[in-house]
């Protein structure tokens, strides 16, 4: 079984000084958690900024970003080999 999480966020809540600057682009480091309690819209997860270890230490209000929901699916693998042994094919 597998789990999926589609993630909706609200991009106008970034802290643009929280964007860090590496080789390949421009990054937001977030964090998403898994809620207590599924919310009225059906989300089961949170959405936030990630905090630097001093923001963590002064228990700084975290930056909400948004909201999503998992989805579990099952994974369907194909049986590549023929079911009978009597079939039409020449191997």
């Amino acid at each position: 079984m597998s789990t999926v999480i589609s993630v909706r966020l609200e991009l106008d809540k970034i802290d643009k000084t929280k964007i860090v600057v590496g080789e390949k682009g421009k990054y937001l480091n977030i964090t998403v958690a898994e809620r207590r309690e599924t919310d009225q819209y059906g989300n089961t997860h949170t959405v936030y900024i990630q905090q630097s270890k001093e923001e963590r230490e002064a228990k700084a209000d975290k930056v909400y970003m948004g909201s999503g929901k998992a989805f579990e699916f099952e994974s369907q693998i194909k049986n590549l080999v023929p079911d009978s042994e009597d079939d039409d094919l020449p191997w």
